[in-house]
Order: structure tokens, then C-alpha cells, then sequence
């Protein structure tokens, strides 16, 4: 059995024996028994490497037996007797596109029609107040004054006691105007 043995601490308020401690604790040993272990491992693995090198170098080829080539020879399938081609039925022609005439909107139609213009008029030089939809409910978006030539886009549609036709301003605001302050107009 061991024991431990017991040692006074220095005295604290010598520095020498403490400089002296610190300085024994800061070296470290060179580790001469790794680095020698190192060294032969690394020497072992070479003399390995090598002696496999040379098992591998000096081994004799494997034999070749020669192989008489092997002659393919390529015919052509046997052929199917021509038929006549069958007469296919003649095409029917397909229908040409008859455009729709585009209407002569410099000319005024005799009533209000869409696709065509319309003029505001009999509004009392007050002008006809152009909505957001066809009723006198809806938001007024501008007031055309007399005289204005309107496209008409759409319509007509009846609500409030007004036939009401939906109308694109030349400066492409859209709307809805009472038909009671239009009359039909050719184009600007």
C-alpha cells in the first residue's frame, strides 16, 4: 500500500520559489517515445508498400488462347409482294371566312346604335353627366358638355325613367349617358 506523502506549501510571499514552479509547469517534455513510434511505422508501411509493387510487377501475364473469329453473315428479310395504293376520296374544300362589313360610321345612322356616334344635345348648354353604371344612383364620373361627340359600346338599358347607353369619351373614359341628351352623329 502507498501513501501519500505530505508536503508544506511554500511560503507565498517568496517569489523566486514561485517563479521557479511556474517555470518546471510551462515545459513541456518532447514526446521522444511517440515520435520514435512514428518513425517505425512509417518505415514498415513503405517496405509494405514496396513488396506489394514489386508482387504485383513481377506476377507473369495471364495465357491468351486464340479465338477463331466468328463470321456473321447479314441477308435481307424476306419481301412483301407491292399492293396497289388503295384511291383515297377527294377532300370536301373548307368553308372561306365571309368577313362581317364594318359599318360607315361617317354617315349619322337614324337612331342611336352601337358602334356608331352620338352627339349630346338638348341638355340646355348644361351637358350630359356621365355615371359609373345606368342609373342615376350610380357615381358620376364626368359632365360632357353640349355638343360632345360620344362612341356608343353598349346598351341600351332602361332604369330610372332613362334609356340609358354605355358611351367611350375621346379621351377613352367609359360611362353610361341618359339617351334622352343623345342624337345620333357621324364619326369626328
Amino acid at each position: 500500500m502507498i501513501m501519500a506523502k505530505f508536503q508544506i506549501p511554500g511560503d507565498p510571499r517568496k517569489s523566486d520559489e514561485i517563479d521557479a514552479r511556474r517555470a518546471a509547469d510551462n515545459r513541456e517534455p518532447v514526446p521522444w517515445r511517440y515520435l520514435g513510434m512514428g518513425v517505425v511505422v512509417s518505415i514498415v508501411g513503405i517496405v509494405l508498400a514496396v513488396a506489394l509493387v514489386n508482387a504485383f510487377l513481377t506476377r507473369p501475364p495471364l495465357p491468351v488462347t486464340a479465338v477463331a473469329p466468328t463470321i456473321i453473315v447479314l441477308t435481307a428479310p424476306p419481301g412483301i409482294d407491292p399492293t396497289a395504293t388503295p384511291a383515297l376520296a377527294t377532300p370536301t374544300a373548307i368553308p372561306t371566312f365571309t368577313p362581317i362589313p364594318t359599318p360607315d360610321v361617317a354617315e349619322a345612322p337614324t337612331e342611336i346604335m352601337v358602334g356608331f356616334y352620338a352627339q349630346v344635345a338638348n341638355t340646355d348648354d348644361f351637358g350630359v353627366t356621365v355615371r359609373g353604371g345606368p342609373s342615376t344612383s350610380n357615381v358620376p364620373l364626368v359632365v360632357a358638355d353640349e355638343g360632345t361627340v360620344l362612341l356608343i359600346i353598349g346598351g341600351p338599358e332602361e332604369a330610372g325613367g332613362f334609356l340609358w347607353w354605355q358611351v367611350q369619351l375621346t379621351d377613352g373614359t367609359e360611362g353610361w349617358a341618359a339617351g334622352s341628351f343623345l342624337i345620333p352623329a357621324p364619326a369626328p
